[in-house]
């Protein structure tokens, strides 16, 4: 079993006193996101690995460094898109999240960090150029310390739309989401920039809008896990959604507790709501946040 931590939130960069808190105990409870009773996940009995997700590990270190020394591989998928702040309100800086994975993969191999530019975001602030050499640039200052960047297009969600909007009226710029075609001649950029610094280019979960160069990703990788531990197990691929090749895993985050702002994410349907949410988590506790019927 793969634990993932979290595709819902951002764990290692908020909570990283509650997976240290449940990792030592052995297992975390899981509020059900579809309405249905929660559940128990074990966190060291039957785990084969783990993937975090995140925007600033920094926090998260000493943890990575327990499920190390536990004998558990990790990868992090570790998402820097360098995006204006009227876009992202409050992620770390560029410059620390560059040197952050460079550390990772300094500490921990390579093969431990995938560098996540996602979701491309196509706004009059982002125009398919800006893309471009926003992600040259980033790609020359990660170049050696990691091998695969995974991008997506955003999804637009109803609370995308609204969210977007919104910060639009706000910050006075447009934003929508481009035909088909137009997407696959920014990937096709992309993927000669990645190449051309030693990196893959992979698309997630969206396999028609696949160019050449480019690879379907698989965020929760199996394969990958495998190389880093030295061992082999067994697994299914069994994909989160349409054009997913993730291996089977589980989840133990919670939707709305992710506080960084920005506004195209699909996670969140509002920032004040995650941000009460964080405030009001215990680290101590068997949930991330429980739901009602536990309070």
């Amino acid at each position: 079993m793969i634990i993932s931590a979290s595709y819902r939130t951002d764990i290692p960069a908020f909570y990283a006193d509650w997976f240290v808190n449940r990792f030592r105990a052995g297992h975390a409870r899981v509020a059900n996101p579809y309405g249905g009773r929660p559940y128990a996940v074990p966190l060291r009995q039957g785990v084969d690995g783990y993937v975090f997700w995140t925007r600033n590990a920094q926090p998260f270190r000493d943890a990575l460094r327990m499920v190390r020394d536990a004998s558990f591989p990790f990868v992090v998928q570790y998402t820097i898109t360098g995006y204006p702040r009227e876009l992202e309100a409050s992620v770390v800086a560029t410059d620390k999240a560059v040197a952050a994975i460079r550390a990772l993969a300094a500490e921990f191999g390579p093969k431990a960090v995938v560098w996540r530019y996602d979701p491309i975001v196509a706004t009059s602030l982002t125009p398919g150029d800006w893309h471009v050499d926003n992600v040259a640039r980033l790609a020359d200052a990660l170049a050696g310390a990691v091998d695969e960047c995974c991008t997506s297009f955003a999804t637009i969600y109803r609370k995308t739309t609204r969210n977007m909007d919104a910060a639009a009226r706000a910050h006075r710029f447009a934003w929508k989401d481009p035909e088909a075609e137009r997407k696959r001649l920014l990937l096709s950029r992309l993927s000669d920039v990645a190449a051309a610094r030693g990196m893959a280019l992979t698309l997630c979960s969206q396999t028609d809008l696949l160019v050449e160069g480019a690879a379907a990703a698989k965020c929760i990788d199996a394969e990958r896990l495998m190389a880093i531990g030295g061992r082999p197990f067994a697994f299914k691929t069994k994909g989160n959604r349409p054009g997913c090749f993730c291996a089977e895993s589980r989840d133990i985050g919670d939707y709305d507790t992710c506080p960084h702002g920005c506004v195209y994410c699909y996670a969140v349907g509002s920032r004040d709501l995650a941000k009460r949410r964080q405030q009001a988590h215990d680290p101590q506790g068997e949930f991330l946040f429980p739901p009602a019927s536990e309070s």
